[in-house]
């Protein structure tokens, strides 16, 4: 239950300046107690207003969590000498505030806002120092009043500040003249914040500025969903719903939209359609690089290739099949090379192959992935240095701009002769762009990857789209060499991606099923597999680093967030000596197991190897939490075992907890032992294409729990939901006009 308290800021605990985050001691008459908020400018001695609710903390108990607060002028003499003294006025110290109450007593604050030539009344004080003073109150007013005028609007303390950084003593101004131009000039300002504060001055629901932006925030939310672009008879049917117009309404807004080039309306492939513009351009641009790159000359390799690669087996000890020469064949004769094949075809013993025919040749290559996993993955299947796409394109922020871009493009690409990417079902189009961007022709660019697994989180199906357009030289690989079929891992995988059923439970085998037909019996069975039963069966395995659960869902007993809430209780409960802090509902606690869920290119890290620094944490980077700061607030993070990242209140929210993950958290990574409910979640997860790939994430073991027809319906089920992408028609037009191209 909200209460409104005044109290004076006695001490200051923790205070960020760039997220405005505070944690303080206040007392009142009464009492004493901690209070926690963002709050531009504490000072302490200060007298506030705090509008907000008590909350307990597990570990650290009540505290008062503010959401708004009022900083009241003081009215008698005390009270406007502790004001100026706290050194919020320039110019104005203890003494100076002293002797202005002393010459002016209640009187000061008018004096200083309406007669200032009068301070030049107290001794010390000329002209000039009058004026900086009187100039100095007159901001700190004027940004009370501003902050004051857009709390009305039920922001929060740090909105305000933004919009108060942004446009000074307009901001409440230009907020009600049109919210909607925020999105575009305020960082973290989306449309649902702008549309709320629309509604609550009043704005007119049917304005051409409102439907604008409420036409490309619905297609920036189709992109978040995978789409790049979306039917335009669908779309504006959509649209018109969620914004509560006429699709004229909405067809005008294309219109105007398209004109100021925010969006693009063509006929692709006989359908009418609607796309950002950034998505047409990357599509155009993708398949227009992969045209050129295809069609290059490249370095010759000397020799004859089949003698290379006889001359790699003879080395290497390695008998390679048919499939594989071709694609490694494939890979030294064309531009560009799409290889793809599910687990146990070969595909690292080709990547293999490949860098020590183009090393001996002396033609320098480099690998990537999208991921830091993956790529860790690589640098251990090959030996040679991987780097996530972003690093190897040396992402990097540009303050000019306020915005990310990659260092290497076409104006400075790669200096290499080869670039081999793994993991491409991951790539989305906007990666991919700005990687062809930075590859110039005459490079090899072989692409590797698993067709059949989930597709990228990021908008695009750039894998899928390059093999569906058949135009660029692809080899898919089907034959599972002897040691994988070994594995029932690898012959279930196959299985499952057949539409056959996969089998468990054989003696020496590594697939498992424990059957459990009652949700909270399931939930237990996985406690008790990741906590005891699996680490005592599979005795180098620790249960924190090396056994993964599974699911395809966030929700619900069997979803990521219930589960992380009962493996945290039992891999990592509460000791004493062991920090924890709690962050909405969630608890980081040292020793948690901890997974970044968006990109931060700005996230400083320290290699606690060599002490060196980085910056860059990326979506999915796995870590353990090392300490926890109360006073501070802070939780520091180790990934890989080396990059120690510290996070705050700022973006705490950026980590969540990692003891379980869904299945498309998981993509690009592999674990030794992976475990999975299998029980009735949504048809639209309970996938062929979701459970092909959690079994392949899996090394050593994987183990299913549930019920088995839980099982057989995600085999049954291969109803993809359509993802509208358009690459392979752009590829398709490329290469049917390339004469004019």
């Amino acid at each position: 239950m909200k209460e409104t308290k005044e109290a004076r800021l006695s001490e200051l605990k923790y205070f960020n300046e760039d997220t405005l985050y505070t944690i303080a001691v206040f007392e009142s008459d009464t009492e004493q107690f901690y209070a926690v908020g963002y709050m531009p400018r504490p000072m302490v001695g200060r007298r506030y207003e705090l509008t907000g609710e008590w909350t307990v903390h597990p570990r650290y108990g009540e505290q008062f969590a503010f959401s708004s607060y009022e900083e009241p002028e003081p009215a008698t003499s005390d009270g406007i000498l502790s004001f100026l003294a706290s050194g919020i006025i320039k110019g104005v110290g203890p003494s100076t505030a002293a002797a202005i109450v002393k010459a002016f007593g209640d009187e000061a604050l008018k004096i200083i806002a309406e007669t200032p030539d009068r301070l030049t009344e107290v001794s010390g004080i000329g002209k000039v120092k009058a004026a900086a003073i009187a100039e100095s109150y007159a901001e700190h007013r004027e940004y009370a009043n501003t902050v004051m005028a857009l709390s009305a609007l039920d922001l929060t303390p740090a909105a305000c500040m933004k919009l108060y950084r942004a446009f000074g003593s307009a901001a409440s101004d230009i907020v009600r003249q049109n919210p909607y131009q925020l999105i575009a000039s305020v960082p973290g300002f989306g449309f649902r914040r702008a549309d709320k504060i629309a509604e609550k001055i009043g704005y007119d629901p049917s304005s051409p500025f409102r439907i604008k932006s409420g036409f490309k925030y619905c297609l920036e939310a189709l992109a978040a969903e995978g789409h790049t672009y979306y039917p335009r008879a669908e779309f504006t049917e959509r649209c018109a719903a969620f914004l509560d117009v006429s699709r004229e309404q909405v067809e005008d807004a294309l219109v105007e939209l398209a004109m100021e080039g925010d969006i693009f309306a063509e006929n692709l492939a006989g359908e009418e359609i609607v796309q950002l513009w950034r998505y047409r351009r990357a599509e155009q641009k993708v398949a227009g690089r992969l045209y050129a790159l295809c069609h290059a000359s490249l370095s010759h390799v000397s020799g004859n290739a089949a003698n290379l690669i006889r001359a790699s087996e003879l080395e290497s000890g390695l008998k390679l099949s048919e499939q594989q020469k071709g694609a490694v064949l494939a890979s030294l004769q064309s531009g560009v090379c799409v290889i793809t094949g599910g687990p146990g075809t070969g595909k690292t013993t080709i990547i293999n192959t490949i860098l020590k025919i183009l090393k001996a040749e002396g033609v320098p290559t480099a690998l990537a992935a999208p991921t830091g996993r993956a790529a860790k993955r690589m640098t251990e299947a090959t030996g040679e240095e991987a780097r996530t796409i972003h690093r190897l394109l040396e992402y990097y922020y540009e303050e000019e701009s306020d915005e990310m871009r990659f260092g290497k493009t076409a104006e400075d690409p790669l200096e290499v002769g080869c670039v081999i990417v793994d993991e491409m079902s991951m790539v989305d189009i906007l990666l991919m762009e700005g990687l062809l961007s930075a590859v110039r022709d005459g490079t090899r660019l072989i692409l590797v990857g698993d067709a059949d697994q989930l597709p990228s989180v990021g908008a695009g199906n750039v894998l899928k789209d390059i093999l569906e357009s058949d135009t660029v030289h692809s080899v898919r690989l089907t034959e599972i060499f002897r040691q994988a079929a070994e594995s029932l891992i690898v012959v279930n995988a196959h299985r499952i991606n057949r539409g056959e059923y996969p089998s468990w439970n054989e003696k020496g085998k590594d697939f498992f099923f424990l059957e459990r037909r009652r949700e909270p019996d399931i939930q237990a069975l996985i406690r008790d597999l990741v906590a005891v039963r699996l680490p005592a069966y599979y005795a180098d395995c620790s249960p924190l680093t090396d056994i993964q659960v599974l699911t395809p869902t966030k929700k619900g007993l069997l979803g990521s967030v219930a589960l992380n809430k009962v493996l945290q209780e039992v891999l990592n409960p509460p000791a004493p000596g062991k920090e924890e802090r709690a962050f909405g509902e969630r608890i980081y606690r040292e020793g948690d197991k901890v997974m970044q869920n968006k990109n931060d290119y700005m996230l400083p890290w320290r290699d606690i190897r060599d002490f060196t620094t980085g910056m860059g944490v990326f979506n999915g980077d796995l870590g353990i939490v090392q300490t926890v700061d109360r006073d501070a607030g802070t939780v520091s993070v180790l990934f890989d075992g080396c990059r120690l990242a510290t996070y705050d209140a700022a973006n705490l929210e950026e980590l969540e907890p990692a003891f379980a993950m869904t299945v498309h958290k998981s993509q690009g990574s592999e674990f030794p032992v992976v475990v999975m409910p299998a029980a009735r979640f949504a048809p639209m997860l309970a996938t062929r294409n979701l459970l092909y790939t959690a079994v392949t994430r899996a090394r050593k073991g994987a183990v299913l729990a549930g019920m088995p027809e839980a099982v057989y319906a995600m085999v049954d089920n291969n109803d993809i939901s359509a993802r509208y992408s358009g690459l392979d028609e752009r590829l398709k037009a490329m290469w049917g006009f390339s004469d004019d191209f």
